[in-house]
């Protein structure tokens, strides 16, 4: 399971907004595995050097995404990170792309929740929020 404030994905969601107003719209959501479709507005969850959310609103040259690390899986705050990555997400690197029109609707739907947690098994992936 994997942990991010609401808050935190409120600022990536509008983050990616602004890079594609300003920059040309958005990334495939496929990561560039099928250009020119179904381009709309998400987050990455990322199984990397740790695992984290992003937009995928383009980006200008040299730009960096904004970074939001799950508090679960962080390399700079949890020693442990690499063997919960392992556990949890897999020892591959990967990307599984979240709908940001459905990610809002979520949030909408529990005005009282602070947190996501994203939970991923072989086969499949739960959102769902908490409050704490």
């Amino acid at each position: 399971m994997f942990t991010f404030s609401v808050t935190a994905v409120r600022a990536v969601l509008l983050r990616g907004r602004i890079d594609a107003f300003m920059n040309g719209g958005f990334r495939n959501p496929h990561y560039g595995l099928s250009p020119g479709k179904d381009e709309k507005p998400g987050i990455w969850l990322v199984g990397d050097e740790g695992v984290y959310i992003l937009s995928n609103g383009k980006l200008a040259e040299g730009q960096s995404a904004l970074i939001v690390y799950a508090e679960e899986c962080d390399p700079k705050a949890n020693p442990d990170y690499w063997h919960y990555k392992r556990q949890h997400f897999g020892s591959d690197d990967g990307i599984e792309f979240l709908d940001a029109v459905r990610l809002v609707a979520l949030i909408a739907a529990v005005p009282a929740a602070t947190h996501l947690t994203i939970t991923t098994t072989d086969d499949s992936l739960s959102i769902t929020t908490l409050r704490r």
